[in-house]
């Protein structure tokens, strides 16, 4: 049976991609595992595996080819016994498209014996499943009929048949925002009619960040809380350490401090570490910081998982390294997704302070500004001179209420202000 290999959803956000480059050519045998294809989505370049083994019968999408929509035929895969010019089925082209899944660990090399025929259900109607999936079931005596493919079009796979679970109940999708009455480019166009500008167009990335946040604005009753935070204990300490840092190469940031401080301070205030999951809220164990990375064309937020854990060295290499692979775009997905708590520095830019947009499903985010010397009255009524940064964390009120969130900042403020605590 020809089966049709689809273009895979590698990341959430994923609705089309860009088809890079072939690993295989037309006629080459491939098996569970092998690398069929390098395909560039909206945050990065990545390999394809395959799912089944067969032979490739046809390369549908030419390499190069931009928006490939998801679940969309790129080549053809021909099983054992089917004719080198054997087509999909009208059936099979009509049946809808199931997301394409990567079989977990699917990379043991075929038995030397042929793969049993292929199974027929009491209804006459054939049971569509991988050699593999066909070959292992009859070894332990599974019978396929009861078994619920979780491959393209719901064909079974080896994960189906080797203990994996064949088929898990997502949970019920976020209610879409109402769609907002936006106006056509042509009539955006129509405005500036004679004047002089140069259209650009939306790559992926922007595209998603435009949805994303439109998103975020419409769906997430945002509120703000703002904090001066004193540096300059925390700047003295961090110029020492850095001195008996140098030997081995590693210098920390204000920035990695921040990471350490909020860290720190969601495990004091553990009902703040939570995210919202549509009619519950997940409230997490780590803390797993995503912090924002400008990169060209968008932003990545590479995320830091149990920073609370880690000590400051630890976190300045790792975020050096996170930052490096997202600015070239070689983080994978688990790097970039999930977390509670998301950091965003201008400060480094010059700007005083701002408000962010929350990250969903995220509860808060903190948008930090510039340290800067400010005239500041002392606990004792005595004018001094202090460098003072400003924060503002944008909570998620359906996860996060007011004075929680002010529990969670004041604690921010006190690692950053007392930052030997951190260090212990």
């Amino acid at each position: 049976m020809a089966l049709e290999i689809l273009m895979p959803a590698l990341s959430p956000t994923m609705e089309e991609g860009t088809l890079a480059k072939w690993l295989v050519a037309e006629g080459d045998r491939v098996q569970s595992g092998d690398l069929l294809a390098e395909i560039e989505t909206d945050k990065a370049t990545m390999e394809f595996e395959a799912v089944d083994e067969g032979v490739i019968g046809k390369l549908l999408v030419a390499e190069g080819t931009a928006n490939v929509k998801v679940n969309s035929a790129i080549a053809i895969l021909l099983e054992e016994g089917d004719a080198a010019d054997a087509t999909v089925s009208p059936a099979q082209s009509a049946a809808a498209a199931a997301p394409l899944t990567h079989e977990a660990n699917a990379v043991d090399a075929p038995a030397a014996t042929a793969a049993p025929a292929a199974a027929i259900s009491n209804d006459g109607t054939r049971i569509f499943a991988s050699p593999l999936a066909r070959r292992i079931a009859a070894d332990q005596g599974l019978d396929l009929a009861k078994i619920t493919g979780s491959g393209p079009k719901g064909r079974i796979v080896k994960a189906d048949v080797s203990g994996a679970p064949a088929s898990v109940s997502a949970p019920p999708p976020m209610a879409a925002a109402p769609a907002a009455s936006l106006p056509s480019s042509a009539s955006v166009e129509a405005l500036y009619q004679g004047r002089s500008y140069k259209t650009v167009p939306l790559d992926g990335m922007r595209r998603v960040i435009a949805d994303r946040l439109t998103e975020a604005k419409q769906t997430i009753p945002h509120f703000y809380l703002r904090r001066d935070i004193q540096l300059d204990t925390l700047l003295k300490l961090r110029s020492e350490v850095n001195a008996g840092l140098e030997a081995r190469g590693v210098k920390l940031s204000v920035n990695d401090f921040i990471i350490k401080a909020c860290a720190m301070a969601l495990q004091s205030v553990p009902a703040a570490n939570a995210v919202w999951a549509g009619d519950r809220v997940l409230q997490m164990e780590a803390s797993d910081i995503s912090v924002a990375v400008a990169i060209e064309g968008g932003l990545f937020t590479p995320v830091l998982q149990d920073a609370d854990s880690k000590s400051l060295s630890k976190l300045a290499v790792e975020m050096k390294d996170l930052a490096a692979r997202a600015r070239s775009r070689k983080l994978a997905p688990h790097e970039y997704q999930g977390g509670s708590f998301s950091i965003s520095n201008l400060g480094m830019m010059g700007i005083d302070n701002f408000d962010a947009v929350i990250n969903p499903p995220q509860g808060a985010i903190l948008a930090v500004g510039a340290g800067k010397k400010r005239p500041v009255v002392s606990d004792d009524g005595t004018l001094s001179v202090a460098t003072v940064m400003s924060v503002t964390m944008s909570v998620d009120h359906r996860v996060i209420d007011g004075a929680l969130g002010a529990e969670l900042l004041d604690a921010i403020v006190n690692n950053l202000e007392h930052p030997l605590s951190m260090l212990a």
